[in-house]
């Protein structure tokens, strides 16, 4: 029997090419987007099994359409996969509060938002998986990416309570964290609006580089990333709350643990020895 899915983001890049291997592979699914125009070739080339959802994640109301009509004509939901999303390029200084909530409202709110509404129908049927789609920078920084970054830190800190809290439900949860692949999502990016060319020499390679990645023939193919999220939705037993997917994503991690462990470590050599002394 296949899995029915509801799945955000799937008008391009990584949720296009998952929506397309899920349905080969013969599963159900909702598949969403602002516009779904975008999806029309998509639910043509299933008729009757990838159904179209117009999802604006910044909208309360829309993500409630969304859930209930994935659920009523699908008789319910396994599977939900958080993977729209568009990042917002700027120092910290130059991020104002208006574009920092607008990508916070899409990278977590409406994330967040979604997993609400999907949970009591994942607990009637005793049974789901969440997929949250982060990054690599959901565990480490890049200049420029400030916003991006505190969106997908804190939507890896919110699965992580959330594995806890479903897991007597039979409900799993899975945090992927892609490494680069060739999408448009550099392209989609957008640029904080208010600049300060004192951040140009940190900044300005890392923009170029972002902007390159949908014509870079190097990096990871969205078709490989559906291979491996089906691998990991079909596996049975434990898996870990977080899956770096793409090769590079693991040099990039592995780097980052060992510059945190480094960290701690000099943390810990500069606070032991001004340790408060007890009280006489």
């Amino acid at each position: 029997m296949g899995r029915r899915w509801l799945l955000t983001g799937c008008s391009s890049g990584l949720g296009h090419a998952l929506a397309t291997a899920a349905a080969a592979a013969g599963d159900e699914l909702a598949v969403t987007a602002r516009k779904t125009a975008d999806l029309e070739e998509l639910a043509a080339g299933w008729p009757g099994r990838v159904i179209p959802v117009p999802l604006e994640l910044r909208d309360a109301a829309s993500c409630d359409e969304a859930v209930r009509i994935a659920a009523e004509r699908l008789g319910g939901i396994d599977v939900l996969v958080n993977n729209a999303g568009v990042g917002l390029f700027g120092a910290v200084e130059e991020v104002s509060d208006a574009e920092l909530r607008d990508q916070l409202e899409t990278l977590v709110v409406g994330p967040w938002r979604l997993i609400r509404r999907v949970l009591p129908v994942m607990r009637a049927q005793g049974h789901g998986h969440i997929l949250n789609v982060s990054s690599v920078v959901g565990r480490m920084a890049l200049p420029g990416m400030g916003a991006y970054v505190a969106g997908k830190h804190a939507l890896e800190g919110m699965s992580q309570a959330l594995a806890i809290e479903a897991a007597p439900h039979n409900i799993r949860v899975t945090v992927l964290e892609p490494g680069t692949y060739a999408t448009r999502y550099g392209t989609a990016m957008t640029e904080a609006r208010h600049r300060v060319p004192a951040y140009d020499g940190t900044n300005r390679e890392m923009l170029e580089g972002t902007r390159g990645l949908v014509d870079n023939p190097e990096i990871g193919r969205p078709e490989d990333f559906a291979a491996r999220v089906l691998a990991i939705v079909a596996a049975e037993g434990p898996t870990p709350l977080r899956i770096p997917i793409g090769d590079d994503a693991y040099g990039y991690l592995e780097a980052a643990d060992l510059a945190s462990r480094e960290e701690l470590a000099a943390a810990r050599a500069l606070t032991q020895g001004h340790q408060a002394a007890p009280p006489a």
